[in-house]
């Protein structure tokens, strides 16, 4: 069920916490919805501020949109965008490299359509960082979704579940600074959590924001290999009750109008606080049905569906596309398998040749191509800031432990010194090559890229200075992200 919470309490010695869970407002329940919900998106509006620090630099506020893909499991680069020749068997990928767009540039047979479409985006072949402790799957996940790294990594890489003492997500700074104005939901993250064994979530809410600025997350039931799970999505929480109609929300409205008018004191009280257009919003985004409308996956012709693959990362990337046009901000399409997993993970610790070939390749080449295709098309690409990349890459030599795991002859471990990310949109160049790896794969050769450097590149993307100071939940200022934007990726 989708929770908003109500406005933060100022009577409390941290005013970074909320109120009570008999608080939080349930959208499509009962009579006093907007009653709570237009006090939040008052509360959004009153802590929105930006610094104009990089306003005039390449590519800043491009973007009204950022759509990040993100491939839990850490892919190896080696095995799709970043082939290598002339290298040991035990480097080289056991797939054939085919030439793609851009001259000179190669991926493996594994992408032939995104070979097609890579003009229409940046590669950034020097993405690098030496792991803070062990190289877990979560504290990787943490370090690009908040641009901090966790305090705490146990011997055997697992940390503590979320928590409110956890840095943001990126969404849920984007969507503080920069609060939508049309009724459309902020911030959405689908198909599942971001998750590492039993750690479920971590990165992936508001932390010390609070709940006002958690994504709304859409994780339809099913296993993660349940193809056809996004054909069941459920948005019971977005829907009117039955009985429930606008011309009644609209009653109700006036009812609350009436009953102010009686009340000339509280009126003058909070008379400087918009209540009218606050409650006007929460009312829109639920009777306006344009969140509604934004999930029918089924309104798009059966050729469109099968354009991007009926899968649920395919399915994924094309749900993302109508939330992009119905407005929202900010899109997270986490990759369907858990992170440390087998069949459909990008976790290819063993079996790569097959899984790879069968499984995730062809699901990520087709659900991805579609996506910048018709986002180009629509022209929405020139305001959307798309981010593709897992947590690392896989070890260039195959057969070895680089973080303690297990590996088969033709399985790669952790790589997080080395690797591939995707960037396109908002002014972001076309068909340019940023970066280099060296001759294995093994390390950046020119222009490293540090994880915290591409999330201070989307704050910029979106008008946001990176070093943007934020309070946590002990009031101590922290920056955003304590980097600089990589302002050479924009035209």
């Amino acid at each position: 069920m989708f929770r908003i919470p109500g406005v933060p309490g100022k009577d409390l010695c941290d005013k970074n916490l909320g109120f009570s869970r008999r608080d939080i407002l349930r959208v499509g329940g009962g009579s006093m919805m907007g009653l709570t919900l237009n006090n939040i998106l008052r509360a959004q509006t009153a802590s929105a501020a930006t610094a104009p620090a990089g306003a005039g630099r390449a590519g800043w506020g491009k973007a009204k949109h950022v759509l990040m893909i993100y491939l839990q499991g850490g892919p190896s680069h080696l095995d799709l965008w970043d082939p290598k020749e002339n290298v040991p068997d035990n480097v080289r990928s056991a797939f054939k490299t085919i030439p793609t767009k851009v001259p000179g540039k190669h991926f493996t047979e594994i992408l032939p359509k995104l070979a097609q479409v890579n003009d229409k985006f940046t590669m950034i072949n020097s993405m690098s960082y030496t792991p803070n402790g062990l190289f877990n799957h979560t504290a990787a996940i943490y370090q690009i979704m908040t641009g901090y790294t966790t305090d705490k990594v146990s011997p055997s890489g697992q940390l503590e579940p979320p928590n409110a003492k956890d840095f943001p997500n990126f969404g849920s700074n984007i969507v503080r600074l920069k609060p939508l104005k049309e009724p459309m939901l902020p911030f959405v993250q689908l198909p599942r959590p971001l998750q590492e064994s039993n750690v479920v979530g971590k990165g992936g809410g508001a932390g010390f924001l609070g709940k006002a600025y958690e994504p709304y997350t859409l994780f339809p039931d099913g296993d993660d290999l349940d193809m056809g799970k996004m054909d069941r999505i459920k948005i019971d929480d977005l829907q009117l009750r039955p009985d429930l109609f606008s011309v009644r929300l609209e009653r109700r409205a006036k009812l609350r109008d009436a009953i102010n008018d009686q009340m000339p004191t509280i009126e003058a009280a909070v008379k400087d606080m918009s209540l009218d257009s606050y409650y006007s919003q929460a009312l829109n985004l639920i009777s306006s049905g344009r969140a509604r409308d934004a999930f029918a996956l089924d309104r798009e012709p059966m050729s469109m569906r099968d354009r991007y693959g009926r899968n649920t990362f395919g399915q994924s990337c094309l749900l993302a596309r109508r939330l992009l046009e119905a407005g929202t901000r900010v899109v997270e399409v986490i990759w369907p398998k858990v992170a440390n997993s087998d069949n459909h993970s990008w976790d290819h610790h063993v079996g790569l040749t097959t899984r790879m070939k069968t499984q995730s390749g062809p699901m990520l080449d087709q659900g991805l191509s579609a996506l910048f295709s018709d986002l180009d098309a629509s022209g929405l690409l020139d305001e959307t800031m798309i981010v593709v990349l897992g947590e690392f890459g896989r070890s260039p030599e195959k057969g070895v432990s680089t973080s303690g795991n297990g590996n088969s002859a033709d399985g790669r471990d952790h790589w997080p010194y080395c690797y591939t990310a995707v960037v396109g949109g908002a002014g972001i160049k076309r068909g340019y090559i940023h970066g280099k790896s060296d001759a294995t794969g093994s390390a950046p050769a020119e222009d490293a890229v540090h994880p915290t450097e591409l999330l201070a590149t989307m704050y910029h993307a979106v008008g946001i200075d990176p070093e943007t100071i934020v309070y946590n939940h002990l009031n101590q200022p922290r920056e955003l992200v304590k980097a600089k934007p990589v302002t050479k990726l924009f035209a």
